[in-house]
């Protein structure tokens, strides 16, 4: 997909040429600055170091998890491990370090890389999906229907739909879904987590089951060896004298305690999901389930659990669809046959994925209406429902367009004073301003 922008310069033009009248002029645009696509992207996301970072927005809860591991494992590693290492064996420290690193470094992996982003359609791949879709009305020749927002596909025998996407403009691909919170399409969508700070896709779910697995296992190492100091501890002397001889044990163990249940839980969820080859989103909404009686499996279970598993945790990984560092290619755009009558209408146009959205200037426009001036401090004579004071001027008036393309004026609202409201006064002032 290819992004540019363009911009339109306002200098450089002559409303009057010496000896005759310049029929057209060619406008060359260019971009001069270098963007990077991250700079530009269009989701709700935070990108750092220079975009080889991708996070969501929200990622207050993720640095509640860094803090947790890193504070519990400090803890151990300053108290316990000192104790432990000389009663026990050396082990236990090197053990714990290693099972530390790899939770860090799956934890990072997970929060910081692209969870599969599908990237949205430009203008002109959204108007041509719209073209192509339209179908013809049989009730009401020369109009069209709304064009259909899904699409089937078949997939080792199994119906997929394949559901339009309103934000990115495409038809997600299957097992593809919409993130709310990065408003981002991910392929195969299995959730957001906050305690990542980020979406949980096809580019970052095998970081992810790894980090919640090998979390559940420090949470229970750490905690059997809390335990294990408190009792030899408490073998010298009692158990609340150990507790006082080392508070920051007690501390591990309840935070350990705690934490067990939900993270070996969600370990032990998952890993079922990856031997079925599930995503959370499709388990919780049933995609494959068995409805009235209909066959229904999953096309994408590779036949056993072990390929399942195999698929998830060693199969290659995807390349990201975003070229977060790539350069915003810049191209340059001719508007031709520009007149010199609306030179200065044209000079201030902004064109951006060739649409034109107007021009900053007020026009002078033709009018049907009896007494409209194109000078704004000439006196002029209003037709209204209600006879207007003297000396109305067509800058005091509300000038509007009706749907066949005139434009109207009309005197604005009087308040019981006398004096125009607040809001028109408002609209007089930024007139006022762009006079001068």
């Amino acid at each position: 997909m290819k992004d540019y922008y363009t911009a339109v310069s306002t200098t450089g033009f002559s409303n009057t040429k010496t000896g005759e009248e310049q029929d057209s002029q060619e406008i060359q645009i260019k971009m001069t600055k270098t963007v990077r696509r991250w700079e530009v992207f269009p989701g709700k996301n935070k990108f750092y170091c220079g975009g080889r970072i991708m996070m969501a927005r929200q990622a207050g809860v993720f640095y509640l998890t860094c803090a947790l591991i890193i504070i519990t494992s400090g803890l151990f590693f300053a108290f316990d491990c000192v104790y432990l290492a000389i009663k026990v064996t050396p082990a236990i420290p090197a053990i714990g370090g290693a099972l530390f690193i790899f939770v860090m470094a799956t934890l990072l992996r997970t929060s910081f890389s692209d969870p599969g982003v599908i990237p949205r359609a430009s203008a002109e791949e959204a108007a041509e999906m719209e073209r192509q879709n339209e179908v013809a009305n049989p009730n009401s020749p020369g109009t069209y229907r709304p064009p259909p927002r899904t699409k089937e596909v078949v997939i080792k025998g199994q119906v997929i739909k394949l559901k339009y996407c309103f934000t990115c403009k495409i038809f997600r691909p299957p097992r593809a879904s919409h993130c709310s919170l990065c408003d981002n399409c991910v392929e195969r969508f299995d959730h957001h987590c906050p305690w990542v700070g980020n979406c949980v896709g096809r580019r970052n779910y095998r970081y992810f089951y790894l980090f919640i697995l090998s979390l559940s296992l420090l949470c229970i190492y750490i905690f059997a060896c809390v335990l294990t100091n408190l009792i030899l501890r408490a073998q010298e002397d009692n158990f609340l004298t150990a507790m006082k001889d080392s508070p920051a044990s007690v501390i591990e163990a309840l935070v350990c305690f705690f934490s067990i249940w939900s993270v070996v839980g969600l370990a032990g969820f998952h890993s079922y999901l990856t031997a079925s080859e599930l995503t959370t989103n499709e388990d919780i909404k049933g995609t494959f389930t068995a409805k009235r009686g209909q066959d229904n499996f999953n096309p994408f279970s590779k036949g056993t659990l072990f390929k399942n598993c195999m698929g998830v945790l060693c199969g290659p990984n995807p390349p990201s669809l975003l070229d977060r560092r790539g350069h915003v290619v810049p191209e340059t755009e001719t508007v031709s046959h520009v007149s010199v009558g609306h030179a200065e209408k044209d000079a201030n146009m902004v064109i951006s994925h060739h649409e034109y959205y107007g021009s900053t200037h007020i026009t002078t426009q033709k009018t049907n209406n009896i007494g409209t001036s194109t000078n704004p401090d000439r006196p002029v004579t209003v037709v209204t429902d209600e006879t207007p004071p003297e000396g109305i001027k067509k800058r005091d008036m509300i000038s509007y367009q009706t749907p066949d393309g005139t434009i109207n004026n009309k005197v604005p609202p009087i308040s019981g004073s006398g004096k125009k409201n607040h809001i028109w006064d408002m609209t007089l002032n930024q007139l006022d301003y762009l006079d001068h």
